[in-house]
């Protein structure tokens, strides 16, 4: 059978995805609500937004599809995948009770602390008052770190260097308008950060290769958090032994102490986790592939996307081979100066032509757009992911910067630091 699959969202993770869908033999048609001119190259792109949740089940009915993946967090936090259940369609991604892991980091502490699954120390904060005590508890005159209960598109943390800066990223917090009325309260850890990408459906875990992002807006991580700035993988922070332990220590549990709650995970499960002097801890957990994460993670990844992704949305995912990675990537991020604060757009893209025809490098569309001359535009924040391929670190990151910087646009934004730290150990 060859399955028509939709992929809902129109960034650079959903290119990934739908990249790595057109090469499983199960797929056939891939279309893509609302998608982007890079998704245009591999699916039928249809206008239809992701909060748009009627809009997108009827499209899936429309289009009789045999699969629906689902790509960014909001739609999953909105029940897309509860809908697109009731309608007899097979879904890659969790209801909203379950992508509450990622939605409400209160509620993921709690289950966290239930699954004896090792994180920060928090305490819960719903106004400036509660706040300021959480603060002092958690930190005295030392930093801590603040975070938005609810979704905030990967900005809505603030990392304190102490007691009066954590105190007033508290009050702007609850003066400005955070998302929710609650923010958590926790303490800073330190060590090095990786990203861990796996598919569950609710009972078997397939691990992917880990990754590491980049999350400060420049070079040597500095300013402020963005969505991410570049990533790469493998890492040498985390070998084969530590994946386990990762696996067996935080994952499971996760995985055992969602189903026991009646929540049961299915789609991807992404922990971020910092290694510290006493092992691997859970910054949070996401419910849904990590961008920019994905788009080195997928190409790496050797194995069939459509097939695991149909096995999950079956309950079926231990009757399938288990992932292997192969070779290493490199991604940059190409931004619009000014992000991830204010931005313009707009914005002639040149150099596209030149990379799409280097084999070694895979350009994934994030914030582009079709202009009506039809040239491709700048459209958002991050504007392109650009994935230098290799044997090896070192040749992928050559690979990478060499491409990105032949891709230009007014005011594009970059950082020149992605993976440096690894490759010159290399």
């Amino acid at each position: 059978m060859t399955a028509r699959v939709l992929v809902v969202g129109g960034g650079g993770r959903e290119h990934a995805i739908a990249w790595k869908l057109a090469r499983s033999p199960g797929v056939g048609e891939i279309v893509c609500a609302p998608g982007n001119p890079g998704l245009a190259e591999l699916a039928e792109c249809v206008p239809v937004p992701v909060s748009d949740l009627d809009g997108l089940v009827r499209l899936a009915t429309d289009r009789k599809v045999d699969l629906v993946v689902i790509g960014p967090e909001d739609p999953l936090a909105a029940g897309l995948a509860d809908q697109l259940d009731a309608a007899g369609i097979a879904v890659f991604g969790h209801t909203a009770a379950a992508a509450r892991i990622e939605s409400s980091k209160s509620w993921s502490k709690e289950v966290m602390a239930a699954a004896g699954i090792p994180t920060a120390r928090s305490l819960v904060a719903t106004d400036v008052a509660s706040g300021r005590r959480a603060i002092a508890e958690i930190g005295g005159d030392g930093p801590v770190v603040i975070k938005a209960d609810g979704l905030a598109a990967g900005k809505g943390v603030v990392v304190s260097g102490d007691r009066a800066e954590a105190e007033s990223a508290l009050a702007s917090f609850f003066n400005e308008g955070a998302p929710g009325q609650t923010v958590v309260i926790e303490e800073r850890l330190t060590g090095p950060e990786v990203s861990i990408l796996l598919l569950t459906d609710g009972e078997t875990v397939r691990m992917l290769p880990p990754s590491c992002d980049h999350k400060r807006a420049f070079d040597g991580d500095q300013g402020p958090n963005t969505g991410g700035m570049g990533v790469y993988t493998p890492t040498a922070r985390v070998d084969a032994a530590l994946l386990a332990r990762i696996e067996e220590t935080i994952v499971r549990p996760a995985v055992r102490e969602m189903a026991r709650r009646g929540t049961p995970l299915r789609g991807v499960l992404y922990p971020g986790l910092m290694l510290t002097a006493d092992g691997p801890k859970v910054i949070e957990f996401n419910c849904r592939f990590g961008d920019p994460e994905t788009q080195v993670v997928l190409p790496t990844t050797v194995g069939d996307l459509g097939a695991w992704a149909m096995a999950v949305a079956n309950g079926t995912l231990a009757a399938t081979p288990m992932p292997t990675g192969s070779g290493a990537a490199v991604g940059i991020a190409l931004a619009s100066g000014g992000y991830p604060g204010t931005y313009e757009t707009g914005f002639p893209i040149r150099g596209l032509e030149d990379t799409a025809a280097d084999p070694d490098v895979i350009v994934f569309h994030a914030g582009t757009r079709r202009a009506g001359s039809g040239e491709i535009v700048t459209a958002g924040g991050r504007v392109l992911t650009v994935v230098g391929l290799g044997p090896d670190l070192v040749t992928a990151h050559a690979r990478a910067y060499e491409a990105a910087d032949r891709i230009t646009f007014a005011g594009k934004m970059m950082r020149t630091d992605i993976a440096a730290a690894e490759v010159a150990v290399r």
